[in-house]
């Protein structure tokens, strides 16, 4: 079995059932919040953040007036959770699916620990889905790790590979290492805003 085979449904429930998420937060990511800051003129924008665990961001994209988030993740137990959490909230839609077979349009799409979650062998899979699932002009937002891992997930990866992955769907609005990662990920991010092209 290869290893996106193993990562799975009860892979990530059993990972979010024994709190074994160690990338997890516990709030909004730095970088994320401040461009989430600078988002003043359209908060009817349709949103997607994949691989959405507990979604920090999106309550705070709630917090801020947002009015059309979608959430989605492959894990039961964490979406019933999530359900709860936001409690049938109408600005927000969670999704219990995979991602690579969700079928909508969106003006912005979060990354945040979904791609190092995922098989390496499926990159180029995430960028073509990614593409195909934004609006024109649309833009992916987020973080990126600039470093390596022992096993995984999560699983990471460099400038360069990225650079190349990106490079034909993707206008590189800006791409570059982060100046205000969290603390314990200070110096291997990246910042991402990528205009699907």
């Amino acid at each position: 079995m290869n290893t996106s085979e193993n990562l799975n449904a009860s892979y990530w429930s059993n990972r979010y059932e024994t709190n074994a998420a160690s990338w997890d937060l516990n709030q909004v990511s730095p970088p994320l919040k401040e461009y989430i800051n600078q988002l003043t003129r359209d908060k009817n924008c349709s949103i997607l953040i994949p691989g959405c665990g507990n979604s920090y961001e999106a309550e705070y994209l709630l917090q801020q007036g947002f009015t059309d988030i979608t959430l989605i993740d492959i894990a039961p137990n964490l979406v019933e959770k999530l359900k709860l959490k936001f409690n049938n909230n109408p600005f927000i839609k969670i999704i219990l699916g995979d991602f690579f077979t969700l079928n909508q349009y969106f003006d912005l799409i979060f990354e945040q620990t979904f791609f190092c979650a995922i098989d390496p062998s499926l990159r180029k899979e995430y960028v073509n889905k990614m593409h195909s699932l934004l609006k024109q002009k649309g833009k992916l937002v987020g973080l990126l790790f600039n470093r390596d891992f022992e096993g995984g997930p999560p699983f990471g990866g460099t400038t360069e590979e990225y650079s190349t992955l990106f490079l034909n769907d993707f206008k590189f609005k800006v791409f570059e290492p982060c100046y205000n990662s969290f603390i314990k990920r200070k110096e291997t991010e990246l910042f991402i805003i990528l205009q699907k092209i």
